[in-house]
């Protein structure tokens, strides 16, 4: 890839982190952190009026940015509290890298943390090794998921939380008889949206814990439905908690000189022209994630521009997320329809990355196609929004609760009856540079609004708090 030598327009001060991005996004990195999506919700605690006893109320935490007191960390109070964390998995996907996230939080407010995995390769795998000692030198202490020295430390701390839906197997698995007296001090941190989460060997203790947290609104009335409909059993107490952008981020989407710096390596490595207008979706290759109706969408666009004889700047389409070592029979899918469509030279994909920044300075839109009930949250949404970016996003899980129709970006159905009008949407913004420098402006707006780290930090700290006391009452009993 071509390198040259524009980070000399740079201030001294900012070379350095710079550097380090451009090395990152140049890099073939082993995995893509996943991200999510969101729009407007409501910072009031609510429940159904529904008479069915199995409502249990969902409170929100969601939208509570100006309440935000900056000058003391929100999650102090958590300084030398034992807090277990409890991850199915150890990979550079979205659910163990948010859980990471969270670590690192208590250990800046000096909690003790520790981790364990419950799911390991049994030999050595490099992705693991990486993160635990990414976690070992914040101060995270990391044990095996198995042994005397693990339930001990279950029954010692103060708060354990599990994160995803399967790490529940690891309750009997491990504590075994001591399953209940662990239980009233569990907080579930639930991210999935998938109806085969919904089995009872991984889920049957969730009425018994301390309180659920869910990261939309959407997902968290999916899981309080389904549990009930079809295994039977009442959700606990149930929080929903927006995510936020990291403050690493929000530094590059705010200094102008390194979004420019940024777009124009990533933007010659790819061979796209400055006047080029370049649509991405980013995110892990997979149907569900919907690269092939966005595809779909981008040709029927291409077509619209011809027919309708338009005057839009040259459409570029990048796919990020592929797994250049590994390529599925979906992904193969993906390309041959490029080359069927003879729009190779209009569509690219690349490697998955763990480092966003870089493409989202580089683009021009994004487009977030998750299908079915959508994402659970989707962070890349509002880490596009936060570099000033239009969204076209399915409407679908949490994506309505963060792009606002018509201000922030376009919603479209989900499914194949999606794919028209997100050609439209293109094609929209295609032809409207105002509409998309205002989109991608008050979108940013609305993330220093709702979804900054501190404002995660907030939202989760009064959920912590709450059951800490919770099961400081239970442990009195």
């Amino acid at each position: 890839m071509a390198k040259h030598s524009t980070t000399s327009l740079l201030p001294v001060q900012k070379r350095w982190p710079l550097m380090v991005l451009l090395c990152i996004a140049f890099s073939t990195a082993t995995a893509f952190f996943i991200g999510a999506s969101f729009s407007s919700c409501n910072s009031h605690d609510y429940s159904d009026n529904n008479s069915n006893n199995f409502n249990t109320p969902i409170h929100s935490s969601a939208s509570d940015g100006g309440a935000v007191e900056k000058e003391k960390n929100p999650l102090s109070f958590m300084k030398s509290k034992l807090v277990l964390l409890v991850s199915h998995e150890l990979s550079l996907s979205g659910g163990p890298l948010l859980l990471m996230e969270l670590a690192f939080l208590l250990r800046a407010v000096s909690a003790r943390v520790v981790w364990i995995t419950n799911q390991k390769p049994s030999e050595r795998d490099e992705v693991i090794y990486s993160l635990e000692q990414r976690m070992m030198d914040r101060g995270v202490e990391v044990l095996p998921a198995k042994g005397q020295e693990v339930v001990d430390t279950a029954l010692k701390a103060d708060l354990v939380i599990l994160n995803t839906a399967v790490a529940g197997k690891w309750l009997d698995a491990v504590l075994q008889e001591n399953v209940a007296r662990v239980l009233p001090k569990v907080l579930w941190w639930i991210h999935e949206m998938r109806g085969h989460y919904f089995k009872l060997e991984y889920v049957k203790h969730l009425p018994f814990v301390a309180g659920a947290m869910i990261d939309s609104h959407t997902t968290a009335e999916y899981w309080k439905n389904r549990t009930h409909e079809r295994l039977g059993i009442q959700m606990p107490e149930t929080f929903v908690v927006h995510l936020g952008n990291s403050k690493d981020l929000m530094e590059v989407a705010e200094d102008s000189v390194a979004r420019r710096v940024l777009r124009e390596h990533i933007r010659e490595s790819l061979g796209v022209r400055k006047d080029d207008l370049l649509f991405a979706i980013i995110n892990s290759v997979s149907r569900g994630k919907g690269q092939d109706l966005f595809l779909k969408a981008f040709y029927e666009a291409l077509q619209f521009s011809q027919v309708r004889k338009l005057k839009v700047p040259p459409m570029r389409a990048i796919v990020v997320g592929s797994d250049m070592g590994a390529q599925t029979k979906f992904e193969t899918e993906l390309r041959n329809f490029v080359a069927e469509k003879k729009i190779q030279d209009r569509v690219q994909f690349v490697n998955k990355t763990l480092n966003v920044a870089p493409y989202l300075a580089s683009i021009d839109v994004l487009v977030q196609n998750s299908q079915a009930r959508g994402e659970c949250f989707g962070r890349i949404t509002i880490e596009a929004m936060a570099f000033q970016l239009p969204v076209l996003g399915t409407a679908a899980g949490g994506t309505v609760e963060i792009v606002v129709n018509g201000t922030t970006g376009w919603l479209h159905p989900a499914g194949k009856e999606g794919i028209t009008p997100l050609a439209e949407n293109i094609i929209r913004l295609a032809t409207n540079i105002e509409m998309r420098k205002t989109m991608g402006q008050k979108g940013q707006t609305r993330v220093k609004e709702m979804f900054l780290e501190q404002h995660m930090s907030h939202r989760i700290s009064l959920v912590l708090k709450k059951v800490l006391q919770k099961s400081t009452r239970e442990a009195r009993r």
